[in-house]
């Protein structure tokens, strides 16, 4: 997929964006680490109350730059659009109180702090020595961390008790013998960068690991003694902050009625299909649940051992770029280079982090695999090389890195929309099974098989967190935890230790998993609609242009998303 543009003379308003990303890196180092700017690699984001003040003030600040800005093209006034949607609410999170207290299993400070030692630059000594020098500040972020969290408390702000929990568990594990700050600086990269000297950087190294255990071991303690007591026992979050988060995570506004509602009839309609493939599976009025045993026990699909995984996750991930470039997409070089990787974490999830601006840092999936868990399965997983790589977010996410000679700083690095890109993510599954990737009826049903976790999801997350009845067959009465358990166990095929994680993350973390199977929805409508119109320009659409217009404008907001495409 090449740039769809020439290049193009910044403007103002390009000038504007990238300002505000050098003013994001100073002020959060570990997010200009995960864009791959430079110069930023050994220092601390500041967790404190006055560190997210400061990122709020530049956040007015560049909306007030904003509102006297004239947009010189289509690129600025999408600029615009989506600097407004996505800097306004983050300042309506602030204000509604949602950021100091900010607390789960996944994606809140407590993780943010961890999860950047896994994308940095380890090749050189230069690298460890900023690897040390960030390790020695975690004591700093992790004491802001307890500060804002103490503020937000007293505000009355604090997570659900099993977030609390999940939070205290990881500390621990960070804190303890086998802490990943441990393997990390013991490991066979830090000696193959360091050799046989550099001995000033050893001892740095030795002496962050240590700070950075002692410092989540101390962070523990102030969850579990003054945090956890005040914790609510309840999950749901109820309507006015859900609405706020799901606006969010979406990038537009939805009825949440009608998508819970559509979420059943979704969930349904998925169920008949997955049945329709268990006969192919395993013989004529066969169950779904027969079909999974068969391919469970099939030993050419089971991988034993991490080890295993990676090597297989490597072929599938080349072999799908080799067979779209040039056919489906155009992809730029660059691009080719996805690098799978076993996680350094053992909680449990598959993420993808995206490519250094320069792209010296490739783009990486990654798989987070609890301790427990040993065997894997190739049909269930074959779908999410899919999902994380390409045509998922590797393409998605390398592609608007890639529009150096369209895009500001902002629009290329800064700016995710989990609707825009979980929600492409989701729509390149099904799109790899319509270009006949997933042939095979034990791979087609691992697509399914994702797409009905994924539906279940927007049942159950708005389902717990609104309060809303709970269908009989599922139990009857009000959408509680236990009754989403029940629910999930039902509807999706995965290993407990990962499932049990996945349902901590939706209570925790409201709006964020409807964004995925939401997020399909509105890009298919968006895909239907310059359909239509070609239609009705007597001509058909050529999908393969669709989706370089699309992709070639970024992570946006989906409403900004679908008015580009509508005007473009």
């Amino acid at each position: 997929m090449t740039s769809t543009a020439a290049h193009r003379r910044p403007t103002p308003i390009d000038a504007i964006a990238d300002a505000y990303v050098r003013r994001t890196a100073e002020l959060d180092p570990l997010s200009a680490t995960a864009m791959g700017i430079d110069g930023f690699d050994h220092l601390m984001t500041d967790y404190s109350p006055a560190g997210w003040q400061a990122q709020a003030d530049a956040a007015r600040d560049v909306l007030a730059q904003l509102d006297g800005a004239e947009p010189v093209d289509d690129v600025d006034r999408v600029t615009l659009a989506a600097m407004r949607e996505r800097v306004g609410l983050m300042l309506e999170l602030v204000d509604a109180g949602e950021v100091l207290g900010h607390l789960n299993n996944i994606a809140s400070p407590v993780q943010g702090v961890r999860d950047v030692f896994a994308v940095m630059a380890t090749s050189t000594p230069e690298h460890w020595a900023a690897i040390a020098a960030r390790l020695l500040a975690v004591p700093t972020a992790t004491a802001g961390i307890a500060e804002s969290l103490r503020l937000a408390a007293g505000q009355g702000h604090v997570a659900a008790a099993r977030q609390v929990q999940a939070c205290i568990d990881q500390c621990r594990d960070l804190a303890g013998d086998e802490s990943m700050f441990t393997t990390l600086v013991q490991g066979p990269a830090a000696q193959a960068a360091l050799g046989l000297g550099h001995q000033q950087v050893r001892d740095d190294l030795e002496r962050g690991a240590r700070a950075a255990r002692e410092a989540y071991g101390e962070l523990a303690t102030m969850l579990q003694e003054e945090l956890l007591p005040r914790a609510p026992q309840a999950d749901g979050v109820g309507r006015e902050r859900y609405a706020l988060w799901s606006r969010y995570f979406l990038g537009a506004t939805v009825d949440l009625e009608e998508t819970y509602a559509w979420g059943l009839a979704e969930l349904e309609r998925v169920v008949t299909e997955q049945e329709e493939v268990a006969a192919l599976v395993a013989g004529p009025g066969a169950s779904v649940e027969d079909a999974v045993a068969v391919l469970d026990a099939d030993p050419a699909r089971v991988l034993e051992g991490t080890e295993a995984l990676q090597a297989w996750m490597q072929r599938t991930s080349d072999a799908a770029i080799a067979a779209l470039d040039g056919v489906h997409f155009d992809i730029p070089d660059p691009l080719r280079t996805l690098e799978c990787c076993i996680a350094p974490t053992r909680t449990g999830g598959i993420y993808y982090t995206g490519p250094s601006d320069d792209f010296t840092r490739p783009g990486r999936m990654w798989w987070s695999v609890p301790p427990e868990v040993t065997s894997f399965t190739t049909w269930r997983e074959k779908t999410t090389v899919y999902h994380e790589g390409v045509p998922g977010h590797h393409l998605q996410v390398g592609q608007a890195v890639h529009e150096r000679a369209s895009l500001n700083s902002w629009r290329r690095l800064a700016c995710w929309v989990s609707g825009h890109g979980e929600g492409w993510a989701l729509y390149a599954e099904r799109l790899m099974s319509d270009l006949g990737h997933l042939e095979d009826p034990g791979d087609r049903l691992g697509m399914l098989d994702g797409q009905r976790m994924r539906a279940a999801r927007v049942v159950l997350d708005i389902g717990v967190h609104l309060g809303l009845p709970c269908p009989e067959r599922w139990g009857g009465g009000t959408w509680d935890a236990d009754k989403a358990w029940e629910f999930l166990k039902a509807n999706v095929s995965m290993p407990e230790g990962f499932l049990r994680f996945e349902l901590t993350r939706y209570l925790g973390w409201p709006g964020q998993a409807p964004a995925y199977k939401v997020g399909q929805r509105l890009w298919e409508q968006a895909r239907d609609e310059a359909r239509a119109a070609a239609h009705a320009r007597g001509e058909e659409l050529d999908l393969k242009e669709f989706h370089a217009r699309a992709l070639a404008l970024g992570s946006v907001g989906l409403d900004v998303l679908r008015d580009a495409l509508a005007t473009g």
